[in-house]
């Protein structure tokens, strides 16, 4: 017999959450990362993509973060920003690892392609490292490789990731 399946919400993110996704980000980064970037890039990573001043800007310049909780604690979250004509970026998606395989990171992705959808969106673009298994994951859930680039961060470091699409239906 299965046990049943754990009850996870996903809602949109609001400013006294910044500290459990940068607590989500700081698990989540080094089990993603670790055999594909150095610690000292995600260490960079981290302190310039998730001090509270940047998470709060992009709250308040209209980026959308969604939180996944599990029984009231938060197991992972998503952001999205709006591009020029319809499309959106999905800038972050993770689950704590502890609590991937939940279905957490597929119920993130349908709530951002619902807002999406929403909103009148007719594309959905991400970057994700070339390495990283989360590749199948999206390629799974419907996206497309769009290209290869290698983007540059600062201090010397690059994301050498696929751009992939998914193209929604209106």
């Amino acid at each position: 017999m299965t046990s049943p399946k754990p009850f996870i919400e996903i809602r949109k993110a609001v400013h006294s959450d910044i500290s459990a996704i940068q607590e989500i980000a700081e698990i989540t980064w080094p089990v993603a990362y670790g055999k594909i970037i150095t610690e000292k890039q995600i260490r960079y990573m981290l302190d310039n993509r998730y001090n509270n001043d940047i998470i709060e800007k992009e709250m308040f310049l209209g980026d959308t973060y969604l939180m996944a909780e599990q029984d009231g604690i938060a197991i992972g979250y998503a952001c999205i920003k709006a591009r020029e004509n319809g499309i959106y970026k999905l800038d972050k998606l993770y689950v704590n690892p502890t609590k991937q395989k939940t279905g957490a990171g597929k119920m993130l992705l349908q709530a951002v392609i619902k807002l999406i959808l929403d909103s009148k969106g007719r594309e959905l673009i991400l970057q994700v490292n070339r390495r990283n298994p989360a590749v199948g994951f999206y390629t799974k859930m419907g996206f497309i490789i769009a290209r290869e680039e290698d983007f540059s961060i600062g201090n010397g470091y690059f994301m050498k990731d696929y751009v992939m699409s998914l193209l929604l239906n209106n």
